[in-house]
């Protein structure tokens, strides 16, 4: 079955947005902090030993960091949703996107890349920052047992930090939608980023079939937009900045 969300359907919102930079009221993440973190996620992992990262969206078709395996993996406990609000990345202030990451329940079909010890310190630190920016973040590690073929195996996920200030709790389906349809960003749109994971996905036998139903009606909304006429007004409004 072809994917409904095409790059034509993607090219009727393509707009240029210009990066504002961080909100002045947030608190970023510091060298000292990724540390921190970095050192807090490693401790214990025997000397020598390489480690696993699941992926389950962008990391699926970007990847951050050298891996020297891939194998398909289930995390269960954990489902993929879009619970983290952006209003940087792929939002704005005025129209504020949402982002995929692990919430509790359920399971989910991901990737697990094994990363060799030699490229461990690089890699982790690589994954932090391009998945954390705000202090506190909402967007977090932590390690999780994944099911692969060769048996269960330790793995660092990111998980929604349900305390978090941009924690998206569920919203209605259709509010789904249309803020997927419509939230652009300086990197890109979030029509673009779903299209990527579901593909991601289908080319690995991974039909996640919420998001397969998503990129339909993504799809038949952003189909049902007029040429030359200005877009619908934001369905939902935070009052708060979330970069990550």
């Amino acid at each position: 079955m072809n994917i409904a969300l095409t790059e034509d359907l993607l090219a009727k919102n393509d707009r240029t947005i210009e990066d504002a930079g961080p909100a002045p009221e947030l608190r970023n993440l510091e060298d000292r902090d990724y540390l921190e973190i970095r050192m807090r996620l490693l401790a214990g992992r025997p000397r020598g030993a390489d480690i696993w990262v699941f992926a389950y969206g962008s990391l699926l078709w970007n990847p951050c960091f050298e891996f020297i395996e891939e194998r398909p993996a289930t995390v269960y406990g954990w489902h993929r949703r879009f619970s983290l609000w952006l209003t940087r990345w792929r939002g704005t202030r005025e129209r504020p996107g949402l982002m995929l990451a692990l919430d509790r329940g359920g399971s989910c079909r991901g990737v697990a890349y094994r990363i060799s010890h030699h490229d461990v310190e690089t890699a982790i630190d690589r994954l932090l920052r391009r998945e954390m920016s705000a202090n506190p973040p909402t967007n977090v590690p932590r390690w999780v047992s994944v099911r692969s073929a060769g048996g269960n195996l330790p793995a660092i996920a990111f998980v929604a930090d349900r305390s978090g200030p941009g924690y998206a709790a569920a919203l209605p389906e259709q509010t789904t939608v249309e803020i997927l349809s419509l939230a652009v960003g300086h990197i890109g749109s979030c029509a673009d980023y779903l299209r990527k994971t579901v593909l991601q996905l289908e080319a690995r036998n991974m039909r996640d079939e919420t998001l397969w139903r998503l990129q339909g009606k993504v799809a038949a909304y952003l189909a049902s937009l007029q040429s030359n006429t200005p877009l619908p007004p934001p369905t939902q409004e935070i009052n708060h900045a979330c970069e990550g």
